[in-house]
């Protein structure tokens, strides 16, 4: 049925295609001239593409599209993957000076008796970290002798501590670290009661 139309339709463009080609032969000879040297009412016809072909163009664009998409988000995962392993190589290498300081000290202390010595070079080399985290905007959270907030640190212990002292921080069991605004590791401390 949908054939039979298309070709009735077909038919009555050719038809009205000649029929207007007629007319306007009739007023411009230079159709005529054309139309002489072989051509035909039916190639001037521009032939517009069936349904089929416009629904397979249609769907190949489709399909060309979705696959262009599956293989961006494929790149953008990889890409995040490489970001996120590599993110952590800078501070890594600002860690790898500290790791060869702590080796000398070490071999440094298997040598030397002197105490005093040992202790300032330990003290360079905390120092020597505190400042890599620094420089990486991670900083310790002070807590002690502060009032107790939950959100920055987690309570291991209570302790009779009198009024004055109810709920302050009164020693800090493990240090707690920030990163800009977030949370590294919460402080762990000992409240007052």
């Amino acid at each position: 049925m949908k054939k039979q139309t298309s070709d009735l339709e077909q038919d009555m463009n050719t038809a009205t295609v000649a029929q207007e080609q007629t007319t306007a032969s009739e007023t411009n000879p230079a159709e005529d001239k054309v139309a002489e040297e072989g051509t035909t009412a039916s190639d001037n016809v521009s032939v517009e593409p069936s349904l089929e072909e416009q629904i397979a163009a249609w769907h190949d664009k489709y399909l060309r599209l979705q696959a262009e998409f599956d293989n961006f988000r494929k790149r953008t995962i990889k890409e995040k993957m490489e970001l996120v392993e590599r993110g952590s190589e800078g501070a890594w290498k600002a860690i790898l000076p500290i790791l060869d300081d702590m080796e000398r000290a070490v071999a440094a202390s298997k040598k030397s008796d002197d105490v005093e010595s040992l202790r300032q070079g330990e003290e360079l080399v905390m120092k020597k970290f505190e400042s890599v985290l620094s420089a990486a905007g991670i900083v310790a959270i002070d807590c002690v002798d502060k009032p107790f907030n939950e959100e920055e640190q987690e309570a291991v212990a209570r302790f009779a501590a009198g009024e004055e002292k109810h709920g302050t921080v009164i020693d800090c069991v493990q240090r707690g670290y920030k990163m800009g605004e977030r949370v590294l590791r919460y402080a762990k401390v000992v409240v007052g009661e």
